[in-house]
């Protein structure tokens, strides 16, 4: 078993960008649908954890279910992933619950204790297992379009917890520049200034952008970095 999953792990790698996430049968502690069917018509965060009843993460979802009124706001779905089944996982809400103070977990989370979904989105960490020797998962963030389609995909190592407010500023700059024809530069936060995309020319600019366009100047003469501000404020 062990073997075999971690040949699995060395021939499945996570979706690419742009990728469609496959419609998987999941099993979680809100009962049991298809991926897809979740998602809806919404965008959808999925998030994965090594293990029930570990620190981090425990820690990790008390703050996404604080977090949860952010995501609705976004109109944006959570579900979590364990390699552990939904008694367990249900068990472990409990305790979820009481360090982040609330009553009850406002999002599902899914049972995958055969690592089935962990292998074929390629977040098995072959440096991080079990008492038997069974590879954990990593933890993965994959951000989904209401087109079910991979918008970005982050990885970290087991002992390194997420920054949520920074997954949050993510989707932010993820649904911005889905609907307008702007990037967000480094270092972004909501109500800033945007950058202006390479394909709007500098005769197009004015009529796009019509908050206005500041060209900042630089010694190569070349007028890219073009800033306007947020268009959806």
């Amino acid at each position: 078993c062990i073997k075999t999953l971690l040949f699995q792990l060395e021939t499945h790698t996570m979706p690419n960008l742009g990728e469609e996430i496959k419609n998987f049968d999941l099993k979680t502690t809100e009962g049991d649908f298809k991926l897809h069917d979740f998602i809806g018509d919404k965008w959808a965060i999925l998030f994965s954890h090594p293990a029930d009843f570990t620190p981090v993460c425990t820690t990790e979802l008390s703050i996404v279910g604080k977090l949860v009124p952010e995501f609705e706001k976004r109109n944006c779905k959570v579900i979590a992933l364990s390699v552990d089944g939904v008694d367990s996982h249900q068990a472990w809400a409990k305790d979820v619950c009481a360090f982040g103070g609330y009553d009850k977990l406002p999002y599902p989370i899914i049972a995958d204790d055969s690592r089935e979904l962990a292998v074929q989105l390629g977040m098995l960490d072959a440096d991080e297992k079990d008492k038997a020797g069974v590879p954990l998962t990593a933890r993965a963030v994959f951000i989904l379009g209401p087109d079910k389609k991979v918008k970005l995909s982050l990885l970290y190592p087991a002992t390194t917890g997420r920054n949520f407010d920074e997954i949050l500023r993510v989707l932010d700059s993820l649904q911005l520049t889905a609907y307008h024809k702007v990037a967000t530069p480094g270092n972004w936060k909501q109500g800033g200034d945007c950058m202006v995309v390479p394909s709007v020319k500098p005769e197009e600019q004015d009529k796009v952008f019509p908050k206005g366009v500041t060209t900042k100047e630089v010694p190569s003469g070349k007028g890219y970095l073009r800033f306007t501000p947020q268009p959806n404020v």
